[in-house]
C-alpha cells in the first residue's frame, strides 16, 4: 500500500536531488513530498543514505506507533532521533561532545 513520505535533504549532490524528482515533488528547495510504496521508499532511502556524503537527510513516513510516524536520518547530523519509552525524541549535539534530549 502506498503512503505519503516527506524527505528533507541539505548539502547533498545535485545528481541526488535530480534523481529524487523522478519519484517525489520538490515543494521547496531540498524538501520532497510524495506517495510511494514501502519498497520504493526503502530503495529511495538506500540511495539517499549512500549519496548523502557530508550532507544531511531526514525521512519521515507513516508508521504504526503512538506518534503515527517513523524517522530515519543519514549524513552529518546535529539532531538524532532517539527512542524514549516508545516515543521518538530528538537528541541535539550542541558541540559534538554533549547530547541533550529536547522535550
Amino acid at each position: 500500500m502506498a503512503s505519503m513520505i516527506v524527505l528533507s535533504v541539505s548539502a547533498v549532490p545535485d545528481h541526488l536531488r535530480g534523481a529524487l524528482t523522478r519519484w517525489l515533488l520538490e515543494v521547496t528547495p531540498e524538501l520532497y513530498v510524495g506517495t510511494v510504496s514501502a519498497g520504493v521508499r526503502d530503495e529511495l532511502w538506500e540511495s539517499v543514505a549512500a549519496c548523502a556524503g557530508s550532507g544531511t537527510t531526514v525521512l519521515a513516513y507513516p508508521f504504526n506507533n503512538e506518534q503515527g510516524f517513523e524517522l530515519r536520518t543519514a549524513g552529518t547530523q546535529r539532531r538524532t532521533p532517539v527512542d524514549f519509552d516508545g516515543l521518538t525524541l530528538i537528541s541535539f549535539a550542541s558541540d559534538g561532545k554533549e547530547t541533550a534530549i529536547l522535550l
